[in-house]
Order: C-alpha cells, then structure tokens, then sequence
C-alpha cells in the first residue's frame, strides 16, 4: 500500500511538472502578445498627429490643473491642410478624423481622450456629422462641418 501511495504523489507531481513547463514553454512561443508588447497600445494625441503627417500646432488644448480638460465655451479647431483628405480634429474628451464628402462632413474614426468613452454620433456624410465623448469632466458633443473642402470641429461641453 505505501508503494502505491508513492507512486500515485510521484505521477501527479510528474503531470504537474509537465503541465507548468508546456504552458511555460507555450508562453515563449507566442511571446510579446501576451505579456506585453504593443498589442494593446494606446495612441497619445501626438502619436496620432504624427502618424496622420499634422504639423505639432495642432496640438490638443491643454489639461487644467487638476488634470482635467479645462472647460470652455464652444471653440473651433482648425486643422492644417495636407494631401490625405482626412484630418485628425483634437477636443478635450477625444480626437476626431474626419474627411469631406463634397461639401459634407464624414467620421472616418474618432477615438476618446483617456477616461473617456464615445457614445452618441452620426459617422455622415451630412452637413454635420456629430460624435460625444462622455468621461469625468463632462460630455463633450463633437460637431464637424466642412467650409471650402476642410472639415471644422466645434465642440460644447455638458457637464450636467
């Protein structure tokens, strides 16, 4: 009896030690994905201009004290122009790439400042095309309209 009871603690710590080195050795293989890397990066709003070729002025308005966007009455930001039709339109709750569609506004994509999430929009092409960024300072609707072939971005914040 005392034989078997060896030999079943020395099978179960064999399995053991077979299972811990394949997930160990399963984990190598797929490597960076898992445990790290780039796969779940988030973009900051200059990694965002850089990539779309935006000069640096078109940088985001700039965080208040505490961190928070600073609030503000309705302001419009103006992208420069560049060869791709789309621009990169920067608000405090998130950033906006839009593009027009003759003499409409179209969201190719938009993606939320960081504690933020988008919710409400209207992707277009219409003669508005609309997005929200809802997060701790407030929810900040996102208008973009076209004048002459660039789109515009208006935004208004609610912190109701």
């Amino acid at each position: 009896m005392r034989r078997r009871t060896v030999l079943a603690v020395a099978g179960w710590l064999a399995a053991v030690a077979a299972a811990t080195l394949t997930g160990v050795g399963a984990l190598n293989v797929i490597g960076a994905g898992i445990t790290g890397g780039s796969g779940g990066e988030v973009y900051s709003q200059e990694r965002i201009a850089r990539d779309l070729a935006l000069p640096p002025s078109v940088a985001a308005p700039s965080a208040g004290p505490t961190g928070a966007p600073s609030p503000g009455p309705t302001t419009s930001v103006a992208p420069t122009t560049s060869p791709d039709p789309r621009h990169a339109l920067f608000t405090p709750g998130g950033t906006v790439v839009a593009r027009c569609v003759g003499d409409e506004a179209e969201l190719t994509s938009w993606t939320p400042a960081q504690g933020y999430g988008a919710s409400d929009f209207d992707r277009g092409p219409d003669d508005d095309a609309e997005v929200t960024f809802d997060g701790p300072g407030g929810s900040f609707e996102v208008t973009v309209t076209c004048a002459d072939g660039t789109p515009k971005a208006t935004w208004e914040l609610d912190d109701d």
